[in-house]
Parts: C-alpha cells; sequence; structure tokens
C-alpha cells in the first residue's frame, strides 16, 4: 500500500528496524563466519547470537519478545480513536483482519503452509502468531477496559501461567516440574496441536514428536499476551503528549528496571525459560524492551542522532516484508550464480559471502520499497 504515512514515533521505527537487522540481515551470514573462523575465542562470542538450550536468557532470546512487545507500543497510537465510538464494527474487522494475515503468514514461514501437503501443515509454531494472539487479546482489552485493568489482568495471566504450570499434574507432567519432557505446557502442546504441531510427524498411524523440538504455543499464549501488553504500557507513556521527554525516559527506565529485577528473582523458584514463555521470563524479557526503547527513546527522538540510524527504518517500516522474505525467499541461487567461481578460493567463507549476498538483495528490495514510500501495512 502506498501511502503518505502520518506522523510516527521514529524511534520505535527504528528499534523495529534494529531487531529485524539481526534477523534478517546478520543472523546467517554470523553463524557461517563463527564456522569458518572456528575458533574458541569466536564460539563464545557466539553466545550472544545463539538461543539458550533451555533455563536462561541471552540476547539472542530477546528477539522475539522485543517484536512483540513493539507490536503492543503501536496498539495505542493507532486504535485510541476508536475507544469513544459506539460502534466498534469497523476496528473488530480490521483487528481480525490483522489476525487472520499474521496467523496465515506465520504458516508460510513455519507452517509449511507453501508446501501444499495436508500432512506436512502445522497450525501454530511461529512468531507472527504469537504477535496475532497478543495483539487480539490487548487490543480488545485497550477498546473496553482502562489501563489499572489491563495491568490487573496482566497480572492474573503471569499468575494463572505460573499456578498451572506449578500445582496441576497430569500424566506425569507438570506439578512444578520445569525440565522439557515433563512440564505441563508440554502434555498441553501434545494434546491439543497433536500431529499439527511443529515437528510432529505420523508413522504406521500413530503421532511421533521431535525429542528436539521443545516449544509450546498453547498454554504460552496466556503470556504472549502479556507481553504484548508490556508494549502496551509502554505505548501509554511514549503517546502521552502532557509528558515531557525525561519523564517519559524515567518512566520506561524504572520500570524496565524493576520488571528485570521481579523477573530474575521469580525465577529462583519459576525457571526463566523462554521455549516455554514461563512467567519469570516474560518480565525479564519485557524489562529489557522497555530498557531498549528507553535507549532508543533518548537517541532518535529525545537527542534527535538519528543521521546514523534511519538506515534500519528500511527494515523497521516493512517489518513484515522483511521477516517473510528472510522466511519465505531463499535468494542465495542468485549469488551462488554471480560468485560460484569464488568458492575455491574463499574456501568456508564462501557461504558468508552467500550469507551476506542474501541479506543485501533483501535489503535492496526494501529500500526500493521504502524510496518509493511503498509499505505493507497489516
Amino acid at each position: 500500500m502506498k501511502s503518505k504515512l502520518p506522523q510516527r514515533l521514529e524511534s520505535l521505527d527504528i528499534l523495529r528496524g534494529f531487531d529485524l537487522f539481526f534477523l534478517v540481515g546478520l543472523e546467517t551470514a554470523i553463524h557461517q563466519l563463527s564456522h569458518a573462523v572456528n575458533t574458541p575465542e569466536f564460539h563464545s562470542f557466539m553466545w550472544c547470537f545463539t538461543h539458550v538450550d533451555w533455563e536462561g536468557f541471552s540476547p539472542w532470546d530477546l528477539v522475539m519478545p522485543l517484536f512483540m512487545f513493539m507490536s503492543g507500543i503501536t496498539i495505542p497510537f493507532a486504535l485510541s480513536r476508536y475507544k469513544s465510538e459506539a460502534d466498534k464494527s469497523q476496528v473488530y474487522k480490521r483487528i481480525l483482519k490483522r489476525v487472520v494475515l499474521l496467523w496465515i503468514f506465520g504458516m508460510m514461514c513455519q507452517g509449511n503452509l507453501l508446501a501444499l501437503d495436508p500432512n506436512r501443515i502445522y497450525v501454530y509454531s511461529n512468531t507472527l502468531q504469537t504477535i496475532a494472539t497478543g495483539y487480539l487479546v490487548s487490543s480488545l482489552l485497550f477498546l473496553h477496559t482502562r489501563i489499572k485493568t489491563q495491568i490487573t489482568i496482566a497480572i492474573l495471566l503471569l499468575l494463572t501461567f505460573w499456578g498451572t504450570m506449578e500445582f496441576f499434574t497430569i500424566q506425569g507432567y507438570g506439578g512444578g516440574n520445569y525440565t522439557p519432557d515433563a512440564n505441563l505446557a508440554e502434555w498441553i502442546e501434545r494434546e491439543v496441536l497433536g500431529r499439527f504441531r511443529d515437528g510432529a510427524s505420523v508413522v504406521n498411524g500413530n503421532t511421533v514428536f521431535s525429542n528436539g523440538y521443545r516449544y509450546t504455543w498453547i498454554l504460552s499464549s496466556l503470556n504472549f499476551s502479556v507481553t504484548v501488553l508490556t508494549g502496551v504500557f509502554a505505548g501509554y507513556i511514549l503517546k502521552d503528549k502532557t509528558w515531557e521527554a525525561k519523564k517519559k525516559l524515567a518512566y520506561l527506565i524504572g520500570i524496565g528496571a524493576l520488571m528485570v529485577i521481579v523477573g530474575w528473582i521469580w525465577g529462583i523458584w519459576h525457571p526463566v525459560i523462554k521455549k516455554i514463555w514461563t512467567s519469570s521470563m516474560v518480565l525479564v524479557s519485557s524489562g529489557y524492551c522497555f530498557l531498549l526503547m528507553a535507549l532508543f527513546y533518548y537517541l532518535v527522538d529525545y537527542k534527535g542522532w538519528k543521521k546514523y540510524l534511519n538506515w534500519l527504518k528500511v527494515y523497521g517500516m516493512n517489518s513484515i516484508v522483511a521477516y517473510m522474505l528472510a522466511m519465505c525467499v531463499n535468494f542465495s541461487c542468485i549469488a551462488h550464480s554471480l560468485f560460484h567461481g569464488l568458492e575455491q578460493f574463499l574456501g568456508a567463507y564462501y557461504q558468508v559471502l552467500i550469507s551476506l549476498s542474501n541479506a543485501a538483495l533483501i535489503f535492496l528490495i526494501l529500500w526500493s520499497l521504502y524510496k518509493k514510500q511503498i509499505f505493507l501495512r497489516v
């Protein structure tokens, strides 16, 4: 859709671009470089670009929560004018359209929808679908309740997840067990999604689950909603025109620091585990998101230091396109066609070149769309 966009929060576009740059532009190349360099020092550095296996949290674990958090920030900016309308049918249609499209896009990216094989389709397995879930809950709460009610519901959702994991035991799963094979979220996942769970397959009429896949989505949806809601709370702060910038920064930093501290303390009893989206992980990750938002708000909107950051808008203002291109389209055949002769000279570094070329082609597409003011508005 080509349009003159209304006044936007530039720091949000740039932070979103920062997140997408690492995911779309850098991830594959940095991992290929690690294989090529192959030194203990570089492998240690790669902790920053690797998901934690189970308990704990790495910088790379923040990519997905940050994407979700920023989707929540946009809600007060996009939906405020609808709160006072008696007839909300149009905004309901808008919300439903966004949820459905995000769900379909998620299945295209990670649910094998494009394979057109019903035996390989996975229903719920992608970041875009977590955004759809959180956006649906958060937008409806935003339209129909006050912020105090929203905060109360967010706390209740966190406690509901914790209580369910802690006090319910079914067929040997749960009861405070947070191991990959015996937590209650894992049991719910298998029972609800069954054959349509990512990594599952049917062998001799029986559903077989992948031993290496431990992400959960059904029970975790409670906390997906909270992650997006924390973004809504940040959006309230950033949108308030009666607050000075210093006050906004103080609140963003204060709330962020408090959430990180409380999350890690709670994590002593309720572990910080991203793969099942525990309540302590929500507080830790959202706290870091608040702090990152404060940093970018300070640099971009407060200090005006955007000269060297504006290029990130190329990713940030077409984030869905950037994500879909990276997840669904493989441009490496073009790079191989152009540079295959260099493989004999570059050795292991040849794959680094291919990855960088792939990222460069995606950037060129996004840059062309940006220059023409064409943005996909979902």
